[in-house]
């Protein structure tokens, strides 16, 4: 069966043109300074582009106080001209106010990304090469296929149920999905049971979705409901995971979404453990400052050292949370424990604790977290372990496996026979443009065989990201984790 998934001989789709105590009591001086991020890493893999081709070829107020902030260190300069403020970086400003103090790391960054008038993510398709960064689905038909193959496979060790919720979270255009459906189309049996639940919160990748995924509206029906034409599976779509139907067997596609998830920064201070706060500077302008005291989020940072040894936490002077992935995780660990199935999470990320990931990404480079606000892409690592704990005490009934790198994954799942299959049917120009999309999937560093511009030398993702799975216990180790 797997052989008969990968070596099907369809036409490329898709190619590539001190010790510390946790906490003091409160200091007399409410918010401390605080040392700005280091400057983003460089990264080549941002600059890649993409090439298609078809088929034949809650506020509070609180008192104000004041602000020490005589010994910040400044992050660096903004990019761009003194502009008149933008819708949402007057929401962020009038937050603050309102507040009498700054906010934390986490609301900041969820603001950016899906307020609902102005977020990043909310009106606009962000991805490919006319996007701000692009994903693994957009690289090759290749990705897509191997979830495929994946998905089946879970399928089978599930006993083939003949109903399942197939549940993708953030499915950016729609595009892995649509390669998963049409790699499958020919095991009718696992199409025909599908049910999908895309989980997406903006009605502009919403629309593109619909349109990616050649769906028709079912009129006979009240829900939020279309079939997409590629295999008559019905698709629904929800703002949250909550709002997914349970009580059926259900597999989740977890690809790019957890590092977009809000985190909280920590700093450890002579006065302990201080979280990292947002808020506005004497010249208007964003900027870093220290809490004077334990925040709601420290409980988190609390239970995420228990899951580390003495010796990881001395060599820590910042740590990264991200209870919403707790709680997520949480959250699909039980639905996975009492419905069956399984999750897989793909992201780029650590087998550890995270110090200070948090980046910003506009048109493929790297820039200012906190300039323009709305304008770039925030994103942070995925704590792997985090996940790992989070799941297991959720729930008894579900087993986690990895992580393991993306390139382990794809390759253990046959991506090297599919591309061989691949190539006996496509010119030299998409063999070149298959070559690069393998390589940024399963490669190190850069492509040694480019002979093209400098510029454009593919660049591998495949150990920058890795792969976990969350099954249920009575389904055994899933593929390739044996």
């Amino acid at each position: 069966m797997l052989r008969r998934l990968l070596t099907q001989t369809s036409s490329p789709r898709r190619l590539l043109s001190s010790k510390t105590p946790f906490f003091s009591k409160p200091s007399l001086s409410p918010f401390s300074s605080f040392p700005s991020s280091p400057d983003p890493p460089s990264s080549a893999s941002s600059s890649t582009t993409v090439k298609h081709v078809d088929e034949s070829g809650s506020a509070a107020a609180g008192t104000t106080i004041s602000v020490d902030r005589s010994a910040l260190f400044n992050p660096p300069d903004h990019s761009h001209e003194p502009t008149p403020d933008s819708e949402l970086v007057k929401h962020l400003k009038s937050v603050i106010k309102f507040r009498g103090g700054p906010i934390s790391v986490a609301e900041y960054m969820e603001e950016v990304l899906t307020n609902p008038r102005s977020g990043y993510y909310m009106n606009r398709d962000v991805f490919g090469a006319q996007g701000d960064f692009i994903t693994s689905p957009e690289v090759s038909q290749m990705f897509g296929e191997m979830i495929g193959v994946w998905a089946v496979c879970l399928w089978e060790q599930m006993g083939k149920p003949e109903r399942v919720n197939l549940i993708e979270l953030g499915p950016g255009r729609g595009t892995l999905m649509v390669d998963l459906l049409r790699g499958t189309s020919k095991f009718r049996n696992f199409t025909e049971s599908l049910h999908i639940h895309l989980v997406e919160c903006s009605p502009a990748l919403q629309k593109l979705q619909h349109q990616n995924l050649k769906c028709a509206t079912d009129e006979g029906s009240s829900e939020k409901k279309a079939i997409s034409s590629l295999t008559g599976t019905p698709v629904h779509w929800h703002s949250t995971l909550e709002e997914v139907p349970s009580g059926v067997p259900t597999i989740i596609i977890a690809h790019e979404f957890y590092d977009a998830l809000p985190v909280h920064q920590f700093q450890k201070t002579p006065r302990g453990w201080c979280e990292k706060m947002v808020d506005v500077g004497e010249d208007s302008q964003f900027r870093f400052v220290l809490s004077p005291q334990p925040t709601p989020a420290a409980l988190y940072l609390v239970k995420r050292c228990t899951w580390t040894t003495p010796e990881e936490r001395e060599k820590l002077e910042h740590v990264e949370i991200s209870p919403k992935s707790m709680d997520l995780t949480q959250e699909i660990a039980k639905r996975i424990g009492s419905d069956g199935g399984g999750a897989l999470i793909i992201d780029y990320g650590m087998d550890g604790i995270i110090s200070d990931s948090l980046q910003a990404i506009r048109e493929h480079k790297f820039v200012n977290i906190l300039d323009d606000p709305g304008s770039a892409d925030l994103s942070a690592y995925v704590d792997f372990p985090s996940i790992k704990h989070s799941a297991e005490e959720a729930s008894e009934n579900v087993t986690v496996h990895g992580p393991m790198t993306q390139s382990q994954f794809l390759g253990s799942l046959g991506i090297n026979f599919r591309v061989d299959a691949l190539l006996q049917n496509c010119d030299d120009e998409q063999a070149e443009s298959l070559r690069s999309g393998y390589w940024r999937l399963v490669g190190d560093g850069e492509a040694p065989f480019w002979e093209g511009p400098d510029e454009q030398t593919p660049i591998g993702m495949g150990t920058r990201y890795l792969a976990m799975a969350i099954v249920n216990r009575n389904q055994g180790t899933p593929a390739p984790f044996q």
